[in-house]
């Protein structure tokens, strides 16, 4: 299952989570991240349990973006512990994608 994460809930939801998460920034209006966003939720349900998996929509919230230097979307930005430890920029395959989670996921 996705979440959704805002300016609000950011600091609860992904830096103080105990599990790693994976931060999908989109817009409603970029091609790339809708031709992502069903590979993201098929990567959600299949790592459900081992990774917290969301969207956060930049321009609804654009505080948390801002602060992370988003300057290109789709971007993947995996936490752990409140820390990043991956960054994706583009659109990829859902098997290139959970290749490069699993390597922090271990």
């Amino acid at each position: 299952m996705e979440h959704i994460f805002t300016d609000a809930n950011f600091d609860e939801e992904v830096l103080k989570n105990a599990k790693s998460v994976l931060v999908d920034f989109w817009a409603v209006w970029c091609g790339p991240c809708r031709m992502m966003s069903p590979l993201v939720e098929e990567l959600a349900g299949e790592m459900e349990g081992k990774l917290v998996v969301g969207k956060m929509n930049v321009d609804e919230h654009p505080q948390t973006p801002m602060k992370y230097s988003i300057l290109s979307i789709p971007t993947f930005i995996l936490f752990q512990n409140g820390q990043v430890v991956e960054t994706i920029v583009g659109s990829l395959s859902k098997e290139d994608l959970k290749e490069r989670l699993l390597k922090h996921l271990s």
